[in-house]
């Protein structure tokens, strides 16, 4: 089955945002109530780790990511029953306007930031991102899916799903608003408790912190240059292809 073939499935693609928003939910739902219910270490660095509310986990980039992606799953479902999956609509509806926004601008750059950055932390020592002691209360298929599926499932996107990204200028400003917006929140929460959400921040000094920071916001733009990228080429020929049969 051919990419144009597979685009025009509305069955296909639907199945595959109802599995991606049925997982996302359930981890969001999961990580909010179960883990807190199995929860037995009583440390207060354990506590800190695995927050007991969900406002708490918040301070977390990987479970706003997570309401990213449930958002995303939700509106392309809404689009694949009353929007369109044409490549090139003349009349895009809003819903179709949104999806795509939402994809190119914050959903596959935060998915892909989060997933990088999470396992290359992961490599170098886990300690830093997901130490051990979280092992007997957060499951590792939930880890998985805050840090794992959210990148396979996106990636799966592109190559079903064509979106109109966004001038560059306007995307990269829509993410910058957001990133930024995040990394003064951890600075606020860090004001307050004396504490750094993420452990590889405490053995950071302020000019290894500055240059990190500044790292994460250029990795995350370079991110969203990569989805356009992939997006255009994947997508190129179809699209032309579309062009010229609405001539």
């Amino acid at each position: 089955m051919t990419k144009v073939e597979l685009y025009k499935s509305r069955v296909f693609v639907t199945i595959i945002h109802l599995c991606a928003l049925g997982q996302f939910a359930y981890g969001l739902y999961y990580g909010s109530f179960e883990v807190q219910r199995s929860y037995k270490l009583k440390t207060s660095f354990s506590r800190r780790l695995v927050p007991e509310t969900f406002p708490q986990k918040l301070r977390f980039l990987s479970y706003w990511s997570l309401i990213i992606q449930a958002v995303y799953y939700i509106v392309s479902l809404v689009n694949d029953f009353v929007g369109t999956n044409e490549l090139v609509p003349r009349r895009p509806p809003a819903i179709r306007k949104f999806k795509d926004w939402l994809m190119s601008t914050l959903a596959f750059p935060v998915a892909l930031n989060v997933g990088i950055t999470f396992w290359t932390l992961y490599a170098i020592d886990r300690e830093l991102v997901f130490p051990k002691v979280l092992d007997p209360v957060f499951p590792s298929w939930l880890n998985h899916v805050l840090h794992t599926n959210i990148v396979v499932f996106i990636v799966l996107e592109i190559f079903t799903s064509y979106r109109a990204y966004p001038t560059r200028t306007k995307g990269l400003t829509g993410l910058g608003i957001f990133m930024g917006s995040y990394l003064v929140w951890i600075h606020i929460i860090k004001h307050y408790s004396n504490v750094w959400v993420y452990p590889v921040l405490e053995v950071l000094q302020l000019p290894q912190r500055i240059v990190f920071f500044v790292a994460v916001l250029g990795f995350t733009f370079a991110l969203y240059l990569l989805g356009e990228f992939l997006n255009n080429v994947v997508w190129a020929k179809e699209v032309k292809l579309s062009q010229r049969k609405s001539k």
